[in-house]
C-alpha cells in the first residue's frame, strides 16, 4: 500500500472577469427560457381565447367572458328573450288583440351582438389582439345590448288584423215582407288604414321594448241613409225604465241613489231629422243640461276635502316619521256626470250612472321626504308651563297641541290657528275650563286652549316669521310668565271672532310639532325648517302701571259658612313692548319690530257663602 501526503499547495482562485462572465451567460440563458415560457404561455392563451369571448366582455349587462359562440348565444337569448315577449295590446274600440313582441317582428340581434363581442381581441394581429385582451381583461369592455324590428312581420301581422276588422259598408234598405215593413239597417264600412297603423306600431317598438297599448287606426265610411228603426229603438230604450246616479262617500258607502223617471226623461227628449255629407238620419236626444242645476245642488255634499299627512321630524337622521295618513280630495264634475247620466237613458242593461269626480292629491304625503321641502333643523321653539292647572286644564291644552302636532307651511302660506284646531267643542275632545269672558274669568269650552296659542305665538315670534294676527289676553295670566317669562308675549284666541295669524315668509316649509309634557307640566312647539335668519328678542319695557282694584265677593249658595273659593286673580294693568330684531345670515338687520300689549287692571274675585259679612260690605261699596 503505497501513501500520497496530502499538498500543501493552495487551489488557484477564480478571477472576478470569471465570475461576470458567468453571471452574464446564466442571466442570458434565464432570459431567453423566460421569454420562451411566456411566449408559449401566450401562444397556449391565444390558442384558448381562439374560439371564446375574451375576458371582461360583457354585452347588455351579461357577463361573456370566456364563452364559446354557442354558450355566449344562448346567455343573450336567456338574457334577453323575455323583451322579445312582452305583451302588446293593440286596441279597436271595445275589440283588442294581444301579440308578443316576436309575433310583431321584433327578435335580439343576437348575431350582430355575438360578432361585436367576438370582434374584440379576435383582430388576427397579435399585439393589438394582446392588447385589446389586456384592457378588457382589466378596465372590461361593456357593449349595449340590441333588438331589432323586421317589419314585414309587423305588415304581416297588420294584414290578417285587417282581414278581422274589414267591414263593407250597407245602405239601409226598406222593403214589404208579407205585407209587414221590414227595415234592414244600414251598416257602416270599416277597414284598417294598415300604412298609419304600421307606423304608429312600429315607433312603440322601437321606442321601447316593455309592451304598450296602441290604438288601431281604422277608417270608415257611414252608409247613405240610416233607418228609422234605430232611432224608434233608442227611444224605447230611454223610456224603457228609470235611471238611477249614484256614488259614494269618503269611506266607500253608498250615496244615493238619485232617480230620474221615464216621464222626466220623455219630457227631455226630442227626435230630429238630419242630413250630412254622410246621408239623412234620426237623431233621439236628450237635454241632459236639464240636470246641471240639480246636480249643483248635490255638489257640496259630495266634496272631499284632501287632507294632508302629519310628521315628526327626526334631526339624527334628517327624515319625516308619518304620524297620520294623508288622504285624496274629490269635487263633482258636473259636466262628465251629466255625460254618464246620458249614456244610461240610452243603454238597456246599465241604467245606473255612476257619478264623476275630479281628484286631488294632498300636498304632503307620506313618500314625501324632508330634503324635498327644505326641512332639516330646528329653527324656533318655545316652552311655556301650566303648574297648578286643574285636570281639564291640563287635558284641554293637551288635545289642542295634538290638533296642531304634525302641520306643515308651506313657503308663503298663512298659518290659522283656529282653522288647523277646528270647532272648539266636546265632540272634538274639549272640556269645560276657565275662560275669559267680557270683564270675567268663567267656565266655558275648551278653557286652556290660550296656553297652546300663546305658545305657538312664542315660537313664531322668536322665529322671526310676520305675525299676520295676535290679540292679547284683557289681563297679565300667570300662567304665561312661569319660569322667568315676561309678559307681553301672549296670544288669545276666541273662536270664531280672534285668531293667531303667522306668514311663512320663508323660502322653506316649516314643520310645526308639539309635545305635551305632563310630567314637567310643560307644553313645547318645535318649529323645524331652513336656517334663514336670526331673531333677537329684547327684554320687555313694561310701562303705565296700574293697580289692580279692591276684590269683589259673590254669593254662591254651594258654599258652607266659612267656605271661600277663589274664581278670579288680581292683577296690575300695564303697557308692554316687546321688540325683536331680525337679522339675515351676514348678521345683518333686515327687520325691528315690536309686539305691543295694553293689560287692564284686573280684580282679584271670591265665592262665599250666604250671609258672609264681606257681602254686605260688598253691597255698600257699590
Amino acid at each position: 500500500m503505497s501513501y500520497v501526503a496530502p499538498s500543501n499547495q493552495p487551489r488557484p482562485r477564480s478571477s472576478p472577469l470569471v465570475w461576470f462572465l458567468r453571471f452574464v451567460l446564466l442571466s442570458s440563458i434565464g432570459a431567453v427560457l423566460l421569454a420562451l415560457l411566456l411566449s408559449i404561455l401566450l401562444i397556449a392563451w391565444q390558442v384558448v381565447l381562439r374560439d371564446r369571448v375574451v375576458l371582461g366582455v360583457h354585452v347588455g349587462g351579461v357577463d361573456l367572458s370566456g364563452m364559446t359562440a354557442a354558450e355566449a348565444a344562448a346567455a343573450l337569448d336567456e338574457e334577453f328573450a323575455p323583451l322579445t315577449e312582452k305583451i302588446y295590446v293593440l286596441r279597436d274600440g271595445e275589440r283588442a288583440w294581444q301579440a308578443r313582441g316576436s309575433e310583431l317582428g321584433l327578435r335580439i340581434a343576437t348575431e350582430d351582438m355575438l360578432d361585436r363581442a367576438f370582434a374584440l381581441g379576435h383582430s388576427g394581429e397579435a399585439f393589438a389582439d394582446i392588447m385589446a385582451q389586456s384592457r378588457a381583461w382589466i378596465s372590461g369592455e361593456r357593449q349595449p345590448a340590441r333588438l331589432v324590428l323586421d317589419e314585414n312581420v309587423t305588415l304581416d301581422y297588420l294584414r290578417l288584423l285587417a282581414s278581422q276588422i274589414k267591414r263593407d259598408r250597407q245602405d239601409a234598405s226598406l222593403r214589404i215582407v208579407d205585407g209587414e215593413a221590414q227595415v234592414q239597417a244600414g251598416v257602416t264600412g270599416r277597414a284598417l288604414n294598415i300604412a298609419a297603423t304600421l307606423a304608429r306600431l312600429t315607433a312603440s317598438l322601437r321606442a321601447s321594448a316593455e309592451g304598450a297599448d296602441i290604438e288601431l287606426v281604422v277608417d270608415e265610411r257611414g252608409p247613405r241613409l240610416w233607418n228609422v228603426e234605430e232611432a224608434a229603438l233608442r227611444l224605447g230604450t230611454a223610456l224603457s225604465g228609470p235611471v238611477q246616479l249614484f256614488a259614494s262617500d269618503r269611506e266607500g258607502g253608498p250615496l244615493g241613489p238619485w232617480t230620474v223617471s221615464p216621464e222626466q226623461i220623455r219630457a227631455l227628449l226630442s227626435v230630429t231629422l238630419r242630413e250630412d255629407g254622410a246621408g239623412k238620419r234620426y237623431d233621439v236626444s236628450i237635454n241632459a243640461e236639464a240636470f246641471s242645476e240639480f246636480l249643483r245642488s248635490l255638489a257640496p255634499g259630495l266634496i272631499i276635502i284632501p287632507v294632508d299627512g302629519r310628521f315628526d321630524f327626526n334631526p339624527r337622521t334628517g327624515e319625516l316619521i308619518a304620524l297620520s295618513p294623508s288622504r285624496g280630495g274629490r269635487e263633482l264634475n258636473i259636466e262628465k256626470t251629466i255625460a254618464r247620466l246620458e249614456e244610461a237613458v240610452f243603454s238597456r242593461e246599465a241604467r245606473l250612472a255612476p257619478m264623476v269626480f275630479d281628484y286631488s292629491l294632498p300636498r304632503y304625503h307620506e313618500g314625501i321626504s324632508a330634503a324635498a321641502l327644505g326641512i332639516k333643523e330646528l329653527v324656533a321653539e318655545a316652552t311655556t308651563y301650566y303648574w297648578g292647572s286643574r285636570q281639564n286644564r291640563r287635558s284641554n291644552i293637551a288635545v289642542g297641541a295634538g290638533k296642531l302636532n304634525g302641520i306643515i307651511i308651506a313657503p308663503g302660506e298663512e298659518f290659522a290657528f283656529n282653522q288647523h284646531l277646528g270647532d272648539i267643542t266636546p265632540e272634538a275632545g274639549f272640556v269645560d275650563g276657565a275662560v275669559i269672558f267680557g270683564a270675567r274669568t268663567v267656565t266655558g269650552i275648551g278653557g286652556g286652549i290660550c296656553q297652546v296659542s300663546t305658545t305657538v305665538f312664542r315660537a313664531a315670534f322668536s322665529g322671526g316669521f310676520a305675525i299676520t294676527e295676535r290679540n292679547s289676553h284683557g289681563y297679565r295670566v300667570g300662567y304665561y310668565e312661569y319660569a322667568g317669562a315676561g309678559p307681553g308675549l301672549d296670544a288669545a284666541i276666541w273662536q270664531p271672532t280672534s285668531d293667531l295669524r303667522f306668514l311663512n315668509n320663508t323660502p322653506h316649509h316649516l314643520l310645526i310639532e308639539s309635545e305635551f309634557m305632563g310630567a314637567k307640566d310643560a307644553l313645547q312647539f318645535r318649529f323645524y325648517s331652513t336656517r334663514h335668519w336670526r331673531t333677537v328678542l329684547e327684554p320687555p319695557i313694561i310701562r303705565d302701571i296700574v293697580e289692580a282694584p279692591p276684590p269683589r265677593f259673590e254669593e254662591n249658595r254651594d258654599l258652607l259658612a266659612g267656605q271661600t273659593r277663589q274664581v278670579d286673580y288680581a292683577a296690575q294693568g300695564a303697557d308692554v313692548w316687546v321688540y325683536r330684531n331680525v337679522y339675515d345670515r351676514a348678521g345683518n338687520l333686515v327687520k325691528r319690530d315690536q309686539a305691543y300689549t295694553h293689560y287692564q287692571p284686573w280684580r282679584a274675585v271670591f265665592e262665599v257663602a250666604p250671609g258672609d259679612p264681606r257681602l254686605e260690605a260688598e253691597a255698600g261699596a257699590e
